[in-house]
């Protein structure tokens, strides 16, 4: 079964495209929210984080305190890249068992995207990273890239983890938080684009463009 990789910078609204696809029936693995339930789920991956890290990390559940885990790597890139290096691959095994379950629920035809078409050929990991780590990268048959206005995209940051737009700002220049929508070309590994920036009808007709390609 293909994969479609859905990125794009911080407040851009990945997460907003991706229930579109799903509304249609795609399958979508959200790897942000599944890498912090390894974190809790995963003793084995909570013990090898512990021991690379050099020092507890567990709280009283057993649990990684992933606040304390982003304090340590957060300024610190050598140690970021060794936790990179012990997670993704988890995530990775994750994400590859999950779409061989979808691939065999697809496979019975009970999805379809509407009455013309036929069951749906491909499922969606979310990633804002999978642009920038191979390991992700070589997954995906296609990437759609989701992007808006910079000042679009930072009242929605601001908004939602109701914070100020100053820490706002940081955030996303921390995390590539430059709109590309000026540009004339897509980003080099990039298939797809899609302006987060007009409401509902918009994107959903932009998600339905796509799907009409993906689904030949």
């Amino acid at each position: 079964m293909k994969t479609l990789a859905v990125t794009g910078g911080i407040g851009s609204g990945k997460s907003t495209v991706c229930a579109v696809f799903a509304r249609r029936g795609v399958p979508v693995y959200d790897s942000d929210s599944r890498t912090k339930a390894l974190y809790d789920e995963d003793s084995a991956l909570a013990d090898a984080v512990e021991d690379a890290m050099g020092e507890p990390l567990k709280d009283s559940s057993g649990k990684i305190d992933r606040k304390r885990l982003a304090s340590i790597v957060f300024s610190d890139r050598s140690r970021l890249s060794l936790l990179e290096s012990i997670v993704h691959p988890r995530v990775l095994e994750d994400f590859l068992r999950w779409r061989s379950m979808q691939e065999a629920a697809l496979g019975e035809g009970s999805q379809v995207w509407n009455n013309d078409a036929g069951p749906v050929p491909f499922v969606i990991i979310e990633s804002a990273i999978i642009l920038e780590k191979p390991i992700f990268r070589n997954v995906a048959d296609k990437v759609l890239m989701v992007d808006a206005p910079s000042d679009v995209r930072l009242m929605r940051i601001v908004s939602r983890d109701n914070m100020s737009a100053s820490a706002a700002k940081q955030r996303m220049s921390s995390q590539g938080g430059m709109s590309i929508l000026s540009s004339m070309h897509l980003p080099e590994g990039v298939d797809f684009m899609i302006e987060n920036d007009a409401g509902v009808h918009s994107l959903e007709k932009q998600v339905d463009d796509i799907c009409r390609v993906l689904w030949l």
